[in-house]
């Protein structure tokens, strides 16, 4: 029999490593979340009909063998009125700066010009661009043509992808092109991580989804959620939140007669959270009036909005 040991070694050519950040962008309710949810195969970000239902960036990371994207999920383009809010475009503004692929997300009924100061900025991008027109299953084929037309006029060097997030269509070559634009590059995050956040962090965007879903008007704007305590057990986390609102009387539409609007929101997000975290939960939720966080930076700092240098 022939020693392999004294075999020459043959030289293995690897297929060159993909990586980068795919930063997504765009007007508020255009399905940036969803997008970003389906690309990346969990749910990272919470979806409502509401606008500002993202407020901050989140990262969603998806690891091949020869290929890593990171991508961003950023708060809809807004006119600030709120430090809070300022801090949100922030987001925006540096996912723009550090992105390897600029990922802008339309829809088919949205207006052209609906904050056209970023068409401009997004025109003048040294990066590749893909725009996305999604819900196309909301439009006829004859105006998604027409619009496709009228988005190659405006950004003649983006790569335009007509899209459904909600349904899973035309993202698999999505998905492909993205990959072919990443730069080559060693792997920013190790290949089991999902995401940049924190248990506490998904914990308190799951109460305050359902403050977005049972609420309206200017409650869910007004609120913000703290998770107070995060201890994990064996068989269960125990979570303590905070609520704050910006008024007494929001307080009490918050916890509602008895307590019974409290109670209801807790038991929706005790049960996305045993299902997002696959582990028990026990939750308590408590609520407390802060007029001015949105113009507070201790506060602000204190969310996540600012860093705290």
């Amino acid at each position: 029999m022939r020693d392999l040991r004294l075999l020459p070694k043959k030289s293995v050519s690897l297929p060159p490593m993909k990586s980068g950040f795919v930063n997504i962008i765009g007007n508020p309710n255009v399905g940036k979340s969803t997008l970003m949810n389906a690309l990346v195969g969990e749910r990272l970000s919470i979806i409502t009909a509401k606008a500002q239902t993202t407020r901050h960036r989140i990262m969603g990371i998806v690891t091949g063998e020869d290929y890593q994207i990171v991508y961003s999920d950023t708060p809809g383009i807004l006119t600030p009125h709120y430090k809070m809010q300022e801090a949100m475009m922030q987001f925006v503004h540096t996912a723009l700066v550090d992105a390897d692929v600029a990922l802008y997300v339309t829809d088919v009924v949205e207006q052209h010009d609906k904050h056209a100061e970023y068409i401009s900025r997004l025109q003048k991008l040294k990066i590749p661009l893909v725009l996305v027109v999604n819900k196309i299953d909301l439009t006829t084929p004859e105006i998604l043509e027409q619009q496709v037309e009228q988005w190659h006029a405006e950004l003649p060097q983006a790569h335009i992808f007509p899209t459904s997030a909600l349904h899973k269509f035309n993202l698999d070559a999505l998905f492909k092109l993205l990959i072919d634009l990443l730069p080559e590059g060693p792997a920013y995050y190790d290949k089991n991580q999902f995401t940049d956040k924190n248990l506490r962090f998904f914990a308190s965007e799951i109460i305050r989804e359902k403050i977005l879903l049972h609420y309206d008007k200017e409650i869910p704007y007004s609120a913000e959620v703290c998770i107070d305590a995060f201890e994990e057990k064996t068989d269960m986390y125990r979570i303590s939140g905070i609520i704050y609102v910006a008024r007494e009387s929001q307080k009490a539409i918050v916890i509602g007669h008895q307590g019974k609007k409290l109670t209801q929101i807790g038991t929706a997000a005790r049960l996305d959270m045993e299902q997002f975290f696959e582990k028990k939960v026990f939750l308590q939720l408590f609520v407390k009036v802060n007029p001015d966080w949105r113009d507070d930076t201790k506060q602000l700092k204190k969310f996540g909005y600012l860093p705290n240098e």
